[in-house]
């Protein structure tokens, strides 16, 4: 595949998860100039390429390494588990930490706002 068809299939992944250039950069430890220099199909370094790929979930030649689907069950299960830490870290400070079930369930009904309720808009946002 040549650079050009890999960078279409780069634009359209970001396209079809919603994430803005900056939250791509975020999220691939790049920088957003970095990144609009790879959108534009100018010269960046390989590892470059590499993060921004891994994290739309496509390979070097742009194939779908990760289906869209499962990218975006495991970026919501990611950051349930981030929001669940936050609120399991408060709660032991205040000796009042969350039981091993009560810890699932709040991580499912997160993971389920970012796939479909109020949070989806947040998903891609690092």
């Amino acid at each position: 595949m040549k650079r050009f068809d890999l960078v279409k299939q780069i634009i359209a992944r970001k396209q079809q998860l919603g994430i803005t250039v900056e939250n791509l950069a975020k999220l691939s430890g790049v920088g957003v100039r970095t990144v609009n220099r790879l959108l534009k199909n100018e010269d960046v370094k390989l590892s470059t390429v590499e993060a921004v790929t891994t994290v739309l979930g496509l390979d070097f030649a742009g194939n779908e390494q990760v289906s869209l689907e499962a990218l975006q069950k495991q970026r919501a299960k990611e950051k349930a588990f981030y929001l669940v830490s936050i609120v399991q870290g408060i709660s032991a400070l205040e000796k009042q930490g969350l039981e091993e079930e009560g810890i699932k369930e709040i991580v499912s009904m997160y993971e389920n706002e970012f796939l479909h309720g109020s949070y989806k808009e947040t998903l891609w946002v690092a």
